[in-house]
């Protein structure tokens, strides 16, 4: 059984299940950012480490197939060997669960810290939206409107 399910996740069918895993979080921090559900289940660690055991599941499925990790340094000697990377399917889903977990973490906390300032929560689906899509554009969308709101511009909150 265990063989089954091994073979039924490639990295296709995981690039899936997190693309689709991750929307109802997403849809509970735009439409839900006050609830306690999303406070007990959202911006809690739950999917950090629901998106952390597939990272280690690619890990390990590439271990399996002897990915060469050490190649991976690579991408610091020049954007060359960056789009290099990106041409395998193992490094690219490495990289998107990165991705979609550091967004995730942002649009979290952009929620609890729109907590401690009370911004109404209409004013926080745009850039939570842009943070989905485009992670630090929506960060800055967001800490614009906090200086407004707050009335106070302070860099190291």
């Amino acid at each position: 059984m265990i063989e089954q399910i091994y073979n039924y996740f490639t990295v296709e069918i995981l690039y899936y299940w997190i693309n689709l895993g991750v929307l109802p979080f997403w849809l509970i921090l735009i439409f839900f950012p006050y609830s306690n559900i999303c406070k007990y289940f959202v911006t809690s660690i739950f999917p950090i480490i629901i998106l952390s055991g597939a990272y280690i599941f690619v890990i390990y499925k590439s271990y399996l197939n002897s990915y060469n990790f050490d190649g991976n340094f690579n991408l610091y000697f020049g954007i060359e060997n960056v789009s290099e990377l990106f041409t395998n399917e193992t490094f690219l889903i490495m990289f998107w669960i990165h991705f979609i977990s550091i967004n995730l973490f942002t649009g979290s906390w952009i929620v609890k810290d729109s907590q401690k300032f009370m911004i109404n929560k209409v004013l926080l689906i745009i850039p939570l939206v842009i943070t989905y899509l485009i992670g630090p554009l929506g960060l800055l969308i967001y800490w614009l409107i906090r200086i407004f709101h707050a009335k106070s511009l302070n860099l190291y909150e």
